[in-house]
């Protein structure tokens, strides 16, 4: 098994995870979201998953922490909540990353795939 393809594992079993939870499993992307996804596509929406999670996550103390990440407004702002990549507190209980230190390349790549994917997953439910 290639490391691409435990990655891809690791994250669609916390998909399915994250499905079984009541609150995460009501974010869904509307259709001025997939709107914006179409207009912008998803090298850019990567982007900006990029930026957010940097300015808003990757910090070992978040001013705002749990506050941070809108709940409309942006296709990444409705991932993160479905992902629970919303906030450190999300982070650490769901993906047991530990609050209080600087995020490392690997969880921002981590979370920044994990939303991605469960991007294009919704994306593609609303193509059928």
């Amino acid at each position: 098994m290639t490391d691409e393809t435990k990655k891809e594992k690791i994250i669609s079993d916390v998909l399915v995870s994250l499905s079984h939870s009541k609150f995460r499993s009501s974010f869904h992307l509307k259709d001025e979201d997939i709107n914006y996804i179409k207009k912008c596509g998803i090298k850019k929406i990567k982007e900006h998953a990029t930026t957010f999670v940097n300015e808003r996550l990757a910090k070992s103390n978040i001013k705002n922490d749990g506050k941070q990440t809108p709940m409309k407004g942006h296709p990444v702002f409705i991932a993160q909540h479905a992902t629970a990549t919303c906030c450190r507190g999300c982070l650490e209980k769901w993906h047991h990353i530990k609050k209080g230190k600087e995020l490392t390349d690997n969880e921002k790549n981590y979370i920044i795939s994990l939303i991605l994917t469960w991007i294009k997953n919704e994306n593609e439910k609303n193509q059928e």
